[in-house]
């Protein structure tokens, strides 16, 4: 027996006056009406309603059950009331995490504004430069600059980033401007290892993607190191385009090969598929696809 579907009924049979007319305001039979509550009265072996052809009169018993029973739907209702509440209202903790270049770059700006629009909101904010488990370690979205196969996770796109090649204006104009990717072999790299793990990079050439050996002069693991020494003249650098942008704006960094840069890498944000998106997720993604997306990050 469905206890809950059997009290709504007992309750409304009271209001109505009638089983007829609680048959008819619930929208099932009157036979169905009338075993939904024999049930009831069987499963509490007490007889709840005196009935006759016309009127229906509350037993002792049914007088105290009907007070029980307005007081548990009523609970129900305010509970039911509050989730409500809270899945349209932003409240709570809401944990973030982002790689760290990007997350310093363009997700503080719109952390510090989500924090300012929702006090209610507590935010942990980790920069870090790996894949974070977000089940496992407690987080709630991420922002993720790759191409996504992790099925567990549901991801909104934000923007895309170009994988650019660059350099300073002073190595071009003492090397020469690479026209081809198969001109490197004759300059000098700076590898950001974050970036590219191996002595390649990759380009588009003729409708497939290469990847092209690079002599590396130097290696470094940190972006803003790498693209400064690129900067002071060094050698040829890859790097995604949302890096390199100040230092391109202020003239210290120009692009080359652009005619042959692979696929622009898409800016996603994503949550686990296991959870129910939260009005807080729900507000922030919002937040972030308002000041993302359709923003050129060259």
């Amino acid at each position: 027996m469905d206890k809950l579907r059997a009290i709504k009924s007992f309750v409304r049979i009271v209001e109505s006056g009638s089983l007829t007319a609680a048959a008819a305001n619930l929208n099932v039979s009157l036979p169905s009406m009338v075993r939904v509550l024999a049930a009831l009265e069987q499963d509490l072996g007490v007889t709840l309603l005196n009935r006759t052809t016309r009127r229906i009169r509350l037993t002792h018993d049914g007088e105290q059950y009907l007070e029980y029973c307005r007081m548990i739907l009523t609970h129900l209702q305010e509970a039911e009331a509050a989730l409500r509440s809270q899945r349209t209202v932003p409240h709570g903790r809401l944990g973030l995490t982002a790689s760290v270049a990007f997350g310093q770059r363009h997700m503080s700006p719109i952390v510090n504004e989500f924090a300012r629009r929702h006090p209610n909101v507590s935010v942990e904010f980790l920069l870090v430069n790996r894949i974070v488990n977000l089940i496992e370690e407690g987080f709630d979205v991420a922002i993720r600059i790759a191409h996504l196969d992790d099925t567990s996770l549901v991801s909104i796109p934000l923007t895309k980033v170009r994988r650019v090649v660059c350099a300073s204006p002073d190595y071009l104009r003492r090397h020469g401007i690479p026209r081809s990717p198969q001109d490197l072999k004759v300059h000098r790299g700076v590898r950001f290892t974050g970036l590219a793990p191996r002595a390649t990079w990759p380009f588009r050439m003729n409708s497939r993607d290469i990847n092209v050996p690079v002599s590396n002069v130097i290696v470094c693991n940190d972006a803003d190191v790498a693209m400064e020494s690129c900067a002071k003249g060094l050698g040829l650098g890859s790097f995604l385009s949302y890096m390199v942008a100040p230092l391109r704006k202020s003239g210290r960094l120009k692009y080359v090969l652009e005619d042959f840069e692979i696929e622009p890498v898409p800016v996603q944000l994503v949550y686990p598929r296991s959870r129910i998106m939260s009005a807080t997720v729900r507000s922030f993604a919002e937040l972030c696809v308002h000041k993302l997306r359709n923003v050129s990050l060259d």
